[in-house]
């Protein structure tokens, strides 16, 4: 099944959104070593920062961008990605006990 991965890159003055594709197996969901893997042959080195948002940082001293971060993820099926804003917003609009009416 193939995946399209769906990045941020941040640099200093930019935010490049590009694409990556990934090769799963059906109904398996990437694992952190998938997502290196495509980032390396890119030619970007890093590590996961965040597990969570799907963050990456450079492991070089010297590159260009400060981070990358996958926003989405698309298999043609659904969208694996949750929305980490959405999430926050309803947590904290809606009361955590239930008030009788």
């Amino acid at each position: 099944m193939e995946c399209i991965v769906h990045f941020d890159v941040v640099h200093k003055d930019e935010v490049k959104s590009l694409r990556g594709l990934l090769f799963l197996d059906p109904g398996k969901d990437p694992a952190e070593s998938d997502f290196l893997q495509m980032f390396e042959e890119m030619g970007y080195k890093l590590r996961l920062e965040d597990r969570q948002n799907l963050v990456f940082k450079p492991t070089e001293a010297g590159a260009d961008y400060s981070e990358i971060r996958v926003r989405r993820l698309d298999t043609g099926e659904k969208s694996y990605k949750e929305d980490g804003e959405l999430k926050s917003l309803l947590t904290n609009l809606l009361p955590r006990e239930p008030k009788p009416l």
